[in-house]
C-alpha cells in the first residue's frame, strides 16, 4: 500500500506533538552548573529545566535536602512535604499551590518530564523557609536551610505582617537593637522576611540603618530605587548652598543627601569634603550603582559629589543651565576624580 507523503508528514507532526509533555518551552539544560544546599552539592536524578526563566529540578532531592518529609500522591499527582510546622501541597501541572492552608501562586507550574517529577526551585525552597541565591560568577544556585540567625539589628524596627509601613501592616512586635533574625528573601530593595528566635515571621525594613544584612542582589535593587528617585528631579534648578528640607533647588551636595536620605534613611553631612568621610572607599574599577563620586572644584581638593548611575554615567548637579541631570564618567571627570565611597 502507498501512503501519500502529504499524509504521512501529517501523522508524523501528530506523533511529535503527542509525545512532548504539556509544557513544550521547557528546555533539557539551564546555566546552572551546580545547586548548592547548605554548601553541599546536590545530587540531581535528572538534568535541572528552564521554564519561562524559572529552574525546575527533580521533586524528592530538593525536599529531602532541606528536611522536608515527603508524601506522593502517584494517582492524583499530589506532593505533599512536612517541615516542621510547615506543610506544603501541590497538584503537579497546576499554578498553585497550598502552604499551611493558604493559597500561594507559581510562576510556572510543575511537571513530569520522562519519569522525573519536577518542581520549581525556588517557590519550594522559600516556603520551606529558606533562602535562594543565584551566583552569576560561578552560575550556581546557592539555598541556605538552616535558620542561621547571622543577621544582627542595629535599630529598634519594627517586625510587619506585611512588607508595607503604612497602617495596613500591624507591627508584630519591636525588635530591638542587637537581636538577632534569620532573612528568608529579600522582598524588594526596601523589606527582608526575617524569622525570629521566637519563631514569628514578619517583615523587617532593608534599609542599612536597621541591620547588618547585606547582598549583591539586596545593593543592585537599591541602587536602582536610588537612580530612580534621583533622576525624578532631573531638570531641578541648581543653587549653591540650597537650603536643606525643600526639593525646589538643590546643590551637589544638598542633592545626593536628599536622595539618600529620602530612600535609604541614610543621613549624610551637608557638605561634599565631609560626605566624602563617610562609608568605605572604592575604586574607579569597581563602582557599582548608588555609590558616591567626589571631584575637586572651585580650587578645593573636594568641591564636588556626585551619584554613580551604573554604565559609566554621573547623577548630579553643578549648573544653573542643567540643574538636576545624567553626565559620562569621561575623561574631563576622571581628570579631576579624588575618590570614591561606598555607603551601603
Amino acid at each position: 500500500m502507498t501512503i501519500n507523503k502529504g499524509v504521512l508528514l501529517a501523522l508524523l507532526a501528530v506523533s511529535l506533538l503527542q509525545a512532548n509533555p504539556s509544557y513544550a518551552k521547557s528546555e533539557p539544560l539551564t546555566p546552572v552548573t551546580t545547586v548548592y544546599v547548605d554548601d553541599h552539592p546536590l545530587q540531581l536524578a535528572a538534568q535541572p529545566l528552564l521554564l519561562d526563566g524559572t529552574t525546575l529540578v527533580p521533586m524528592r532531592q530538593l525536599f529531602e535536602a532541606q528536611g522536608a518529609v515527603l508524601s506522593w500522591n502517584g494517582f492524583s499527582k499530589t506532593v505533599t512535604a512536612t517541615k516542621t510546622d510547615t506543610v506544603l501541597t501541590y497538584h503537579i501541572g497546576e499554578l498553585a499551590a497550598t502552604l499551611n492552608g493558604k493559597t500561594m501562586s507559581l510562576n510556572v507550574p510543575g511537571q513530569i518530564v520522562e519519569g522525573n517529577t519536577m518542581i520549581p526551585l525556588r517557590f519550594v525552597s522559600e516556603a520551606l523557609g529558606s533562602t535562594v541565591k543565584w551566583d552569576a560568577l560561578t552560575r550556581t544556585i546557592r539555598i541556605a536551610s538552616r535558620d542561621d540567625f547571622f543577621t544582627t539589628v542595629l535599630s529598634r524596627v519594627n517586625l510587619r505582617s506585611k512588607p508595607d509601613s503604612s497602617g495596613a501592616s500591624p507591627s508584630l512586635r519591636l525588635i530591638q537593637a542587637s537581636e538577632k533574625v534569620h532573612v528568608i528573601r529579600e522582598v524588594n530593595a526596601l523589606w527582608l522576611e526575617v524569622r525570629t528566635k521566637d519563631n514569628l515571621t514578619g517583615y523587617i525594613s532593608a534599609k542599612p540603618k536597621y541591620s547588618d544584612y547585606s547582598s549583591p542582589s539586596l545593593a543592585e535593587r537599591q541602587g536602582d530605587e536610588l537612580i530612580a528617585y534621583g533622576e525624578k528631579f532631573i531638570g531641578t534648578p541648581y543653587e549653591f548652598g540650597a537650603a536643606t528640607g525643600q526639593t525646589s533647588t538643590f546643590d551637589c551636595s544638598s542633592f545626593v543627601g536628599e536622595v539618600f536620605q529620602h530612600t535609604l534613611s541614610i543621613d549624610l553631612p551637608r557638605v561634599s569634603y565631609d560626605q566624602a568621610k563617610e562609608g568605605r572607599e572604592v575604586g574607579l574599577n569597581e563602582l557599582r550603582k548608588g555609590d558616591l563620586l567626589f571631584f575637586s572644584a572651585r580650587g578645593l581638593e573636594i568641591g564636588h559629589v556626585a551619584i554613580y548611575a551604573g554604565n559609566n554615567k554621573l547623577l548630579h548637579t553643578f549648573s544653573k543651565e542643567r540643574g538636576v541631570h545624567f553626565d559620562m564618567l569621561d575623561d574631563k571627570w576622571q581628570k579631576r576624580f579624588v575618590t570614591a565611597r561606598r555607603l551601603f
